[in-house]
């Protein structure tokens, strides 16, 4: 198994971290955070599904039944090889929407100790205010229960963290900001 041994980076080295959690736990928004505060590529399991599955706009429903034909027909590691392929390796990269512990093989073999996971953690209740698309939440958790999103608790152990989205934008921007800044420092 790959290590998460930050004091295997050079603070100079690009990151790589990906993003799990469950759906409404904030992948998204730490994503495009920090693409958008410390300049790193965005990429996102879905844009690549997308892509594949070439719809313009697939919607949330297709992109997970297409993401569980691929994981059930054993075409996870195609899939992420096709992400990986996107990548800029020169460029640190924020990669939303890790979702099975073959997405955390793949990404640590190509990007070595460079990789890290970092798992998002919110209650259903929280998740489900975060998704006006689910009119109950009941219906949120009864799409965290389709078999494409089965295996994302099975990522938390592999994470070199785990952050808590319980509170205010503000306050989960800061915990990332305090993630890359322990990062940068090799710690």
């Amino acid at each position: 198994m790959p290590s998460q041994d930050p004091s295997r980076h050079s603070p100079t080295d690009n990151v790589f971290v990906g993003f799990a959690g469950h759906i409404g736990a904030g992948k998204t928004s730490a994503a495009q955070y920090l693409s958008e505060k410390y300049g790193f590529q965005y990429k996102r399991y879905s844009q690549v599904l997308g892509d594949w599955l070439a719809s313009e706009s697939p919607d949330p429903e297709d992109l997970q039944q297409f993401g569980w034909k691929v994981m059930a027909g054993g075409r996870q590691v195609e899939l992420n090889a096709r992400l990986i392929a996107t990548l800029d390796r020169s460029r640190s990269a924020a990669i939303d929407g890790l979702r099975h512990p073959i997405d955390f093989h793949c990404l640590s073999y190509a990007f070595g100790p460079s990789f890290r996971l970092v798992f998002l953690d919110a209650a259903a209740g929280t998740r489900f205010k975060r998704k006006p698309r689910f009119s109950t939440c009941d219906a949120l958790l009864a799409t965290d229960s389709q078999p494409v999103e089965s295996y994302i608790d099975s990522l938390r152990p592999l994470a070199a963290a785990t952050i808590s989205n319980e509170e205010s934008l503000e306050s989960f921007y800061q915990r990332l900001d305090g993630w890359v800044a322990a990062y940068e420092k090799g710690e």
